[in-house]
């Protein structure tokens, strides 16, 4: 069984090497989709009988390793130098270095990777991580499966 929530978040970003405004300072209200897939638990004593798991846990989860990080960060790809260096003067900024351009793209995969190796470490291999969709407009997102 497939199970799929939602969160959003704010972030800047920009694209270093883009042809058009992308290579500007700028942000979006983004969102991210998480589909989990797993047995739905029989137990009839369990919490989450009827369930894969409940949707506030998985929340919680990509609450804690994906939207509080990022969310009202800049985030910059680690070679955008001017960028990183300027982000660095100013005191107390939330800024998440990321080791890829923070195209959607990537920050799907990224988030995909994060929370991959959550779930193995909770869920020793009975949950997983199916797809994570990252939505950078409500018309634009990308997949990681």
């Amino acid at each position: 069984m497939d199970i799929t929530t939602r969160l959003e978040f704010d972030a800047g970003h920009r694209i270093p090497n883009h042809k058009s405004n992308c290579k500007n300072l700028h942000g979006h209200r983004y969102a991210i989709e998480v589909t989990v897939t797993g047995p739905i638990h029989d137990d009839r004593k369990s919490s989450d009988f009827g369930m894969v798991i409940d949707f506030s846990d998985v929340k919680q989860i990509i609450k804690d390793l994906v939207v509080e990080p990022w969310d009202h960060a800049f985030i910059v790809y680690h070679d955008d130098k001017d960028i990183v260096n300027f982000l660095n003067t100013l005191p107390n900024h939330k800024t998440v270095i990321f080791p890829v351009v923070p195209t959607a793209e990537n920050m799907a995969s990224e988030a995909h990777r994060i929370l991959n190796s959550e779930f193995n470490k909770r869920f020793n291999g009975q949950l997983k991580i199916k797809q994570i969709r990252m939505y950078e407009t409500p018309n634009s997102w990308a997949d990681a499966v």
